[in-house]
């Protein structure tokens, strides 16, 4: 009798670097993930492999830029060949401005637009095609407390994170009939790594567990169809809101 053939689990993470992304491939690829991340720079990808390779995962780094389509298009066909269809997708590229309005220059809040926004809209349109013919997928995008509260100083993020949450919610309601789950995480908080400790120097105490919120990724990725999660939020017991 002929053994039905497994449809291999195919994860594309974009933003891949120390901390959170770091976390979220780790944690697929325990899962029993092909584990690809995207990233402009190659430096951490090595890293991140061998790392993986010794926890028994398997992890290829893709040196792309995800506000650049034809790049990212070519990332997807890649990994089609290779690993198979993306069956998950989790954008977790973003790009932080913390300016007054006045200082913020219209190239740099167009930047920080194209890697939060116009990249997750780069990125499905890579994916989402393999997911529809599979009738399964799933979609997570990494938020943040600007896109439902914009600070004073954070014009460009928020307004990036804002849209960004808007096109998740459209993603959300055109492709759940089709299978397809699509969830968006509001990070209320700051997440515990390098970048946050260089930048704000924080009690790690009062920081999210980069592990932790992979933990919720996951959840969220192998929900059933009939209890899928749209929106949480997640932050520290420290945090105020």
């Amino acid at each position: 009798m002929t053994q039905p053939v497994e449809t291999p689990k195919v994860a594309l993470i974009t933003g891949v670097g120390p901390g959170l992304g770091d976390a979220i491939c780790r944690r697929l690829a325990r899962a029993g993930f092909a584990v690809v991340g995207l990233a402009r720079s190659a430096a951490f990808g090595a890293t991140l492999r061998d790392a993986i390779a010794a926890d028994g995962g398997t992890y290829r780094h893709i040196a792309a830029d995800v506000t650049d389509p034809a790049a990212v298009a070519a990332a997807g066909a890649d990994i089609a060949g290779r690993e198979g269809p993306v069956s998950v997708l989790v954008h977790n590229a973003a790009a932080l401005l913390i300016k007054p309005f006045a200082e913020t220059t219209p190239e740099a809040f167009e930047r920080i637009w194209r890697v939060s926004c116009f990249g997750a809209m780069v990125a499905a349109r890579a994916v989402l095609p393999g997911m529809e013919a599979a009738d399964a997928g799933a979609i997570v995008v990494t938020g943040a407390t600007a896109g439902v509260r914009g600070g004073a100083d954070f014009a460009a993020f928020a307004s990036a994170k804002f849209a960004l949450r808007g096109l998740t919610q459209t993603l959300a309601r055109a492709y759940g009939p089709k299978g397809i789950h699509v969830a968006h995480v509001i990070i209320d908080g700051l997440i515990l790594g390098p970048q946050t400790t260089q930048r704000f120097n924080p009690d790690p105490a009062r920081c999210i567990d980069p592990a932790a919120i992979a933990d919720t990724y996951l959840h969220l990725i192998e929900q059933p169809p009939s209890c899928w999660t749209y929106e949480l939020d997640l932050r520290p017991h420290s945090e105020r809101f």
